[in-house]
């Protein structure tokens, strides 16, 4: 698991006062980015990678006051070319204020089109996969 804890910025907010939802795809990509980059290893280039699919569920909102938020991504399965997180993003008292899923797919630069992972990347994917389950 990754987590990354991110301030929330005066722009982040909508009229209604607090964190616009889709300001929370920010709060998601940089954490899963960072996860990628952490299980994959420094050299991996993350644009090799896309985002195919991502599902959220708001829980409560975020306001300027809360000031930051801690982003949790954790490895929830692994395709052919493909990789599926879960994540969330909380409040530092621990409330959950959104619940996402997502599905990162690989891509060949050279063509713009999903590739299977490598042999190196399903290996540290399966090896992040039992330290979750552990």
């Amino acid at each position: 698991m990754h987590e990354a804890r991110i301030r929330i910025r005066w722009r982040d907010m909508d009229a209604y006062g607090h964190v616009n939802n889709a300001v929370y795809l920010n709060y998601l990509e940089e954490a899963r980015d960072a996860f990628v980059q952490k299980v994959l290893g420094p050299a991996t280039n993350t644009w090799d990678f896309v985002l195919a699919r991502v599902a959220i569920d708001y829980r409560a909102e975020l306001t300027q006051d809360d000031g930051e938020v801690l982003v949790r991504c954790r490895l929830d399965s692994i395709g052919r070319a493909s990789l599926q997180t879960r994540e969330e993003v909380a409040k530092l008292d621990g409330t959950v204020s959104a619940e996402a899923q997502s599905v990162v797919v690989a891509r060949d630069p050279s063509t713009g089109k999903s590739r299977p992972l490598t042999d190196e990347e399903r290996a540290a994917l399966e090896r992040e996969l039992e330290v979750t389950a552990g």
